[in-house]
């Protein structure tokens, strides 16, 4: 569920539990992500903690994108790992987890519990020592890059005087009973508020379920001709043997068989869009073209591996 100014902690996890920092250059590299993140869609920062295998984010999204830009965070991060590691395939277990948390409630004790993992962890003795999350920050060891807010995370300690000092000795006393019930339970309910709060979240998921969810769609979805190159990359083919008119060729052209494929299944295209990009003037023989590279993926491991690598490259 996304709308203006909404809070949400967000997390994601290594794809069975494997590592997803391996060193100081990927930490600064997901970092740099999230800076991009904030400038292109202006999504603010409270808090994040990233562990070796696993990350936090406290998460404001004033312009109700969150999908949006969870897709270039996570995106575009797998991307630079894989670089940096020289491999390719999916980092993550899946898109991401985000529970909606009530405005002006929930963000200085989610701060602590995001700020407290090494420590709850055991990957370090004091929390100061640990320079992958914003807690040296908020206690002014560091200084806070342009995307990191904290004002909101600080307002609500109530004072205002010694704010570093006060957030330390708050952070100090361990995590609340409430949230640690509430994470412990496996998180059933995306939703961290009042029982009115998630009264109204939940009749708003509801009511608005199926318009959301084709706007997130047509947002997060790639396009065409991102897919055709990233195909004519896997199959060593030109742009020639994808679009235009195929007449006269015998063999089998499976590269634009599996441009067909991805076109519906990544694109969410239409019959007649796929026509009109490839240069068909009739949709008749799409699906039996489609059918056609199923059966011949149930045989094919070699093919199997070049559409997962192909697929592997946008995060639907």
């Amino acid at each position: 569920m996304e709308y203006e100014n909404a809070y949400y902690h967000v997390m994601n996890r290594g794809a069975g539990r494997r590592t997803i920092f391996h060193g100081d250059e990927y930490y600064e590299a997901f970092l740099q992500v999230l800076d991009e993140a904030h400038r292109r869609f202006g999504i603010q920062i409270h808090s994040y903690c990233l562990m070796n295998n696993h990350y936090h984010l406290l998460v404001k999204t004033p312009e109700g994108n969150l999908g949006r830009a969870m897709r270039h965070i996570n995106g575009v991060y797998t991307q630079r790992h894989n670089r940096l590691r020289k491999i390719d395939g999916p980092l993550f277990r899946g898109r991401y987890k985000a529970i909606l948390v009530e405005e002006d409630s929930y963000q200085l004790q989610l701060s602590r519990y995001i700020h407290r993992n090494p420590l709850e962890a055991k990957s370090v003795e004091s929390l100061e020592s640990y320079r992958w999350s914003s807690y040296p920050v908020y206690l002014g060891e560091k200084l806070a890059p342009e995307w990191l807010y904290q004002d909101e995370v600080y307002g609500q300690l109530g004072v205002k005087h010694k704010l570093k000092e006060k957030y330390r000795a708050f952070v100090e006393l361990g995590i609340d009973e409430e949230l640690a019930a509430f994470y412990s339970k496996g998180n059933q309910v995306p939703y961290l508020g009042s029982d009115k709060f998630r009264a109204w979240a939940y009749q708003q998921r509801i009511t608005a379920d199926e318009e959301v969810n084709q706007k997130i769609l047509q947002q997060i979805r790639p396009d065409f001709y991102q897919v055709i190159n990233h195909v004519l990359d896997e199959f060593s083919v030109d742009m020639s043997d994808i679009v235009g008119s195929q007449q006269g060729r015998r063999e089998d052209n499976i590269p634009r068989w599996v441009v067909m494929h991805l076109g519906q299944e990544l694109c969410g295209l239409k019959l007649r869009q796929i026509a009109d990009h490839l240069g068909l003037k009739r949709t008749g023989s799409i699906p039996t073209t489609i059918g056609k590279l199923k059966r011949k993926l149930e045989e094919d491991k070699k093919l199997v591996d070049q559409v997962k690598k192909v697929k592997s490259q946008y995060c639907i």
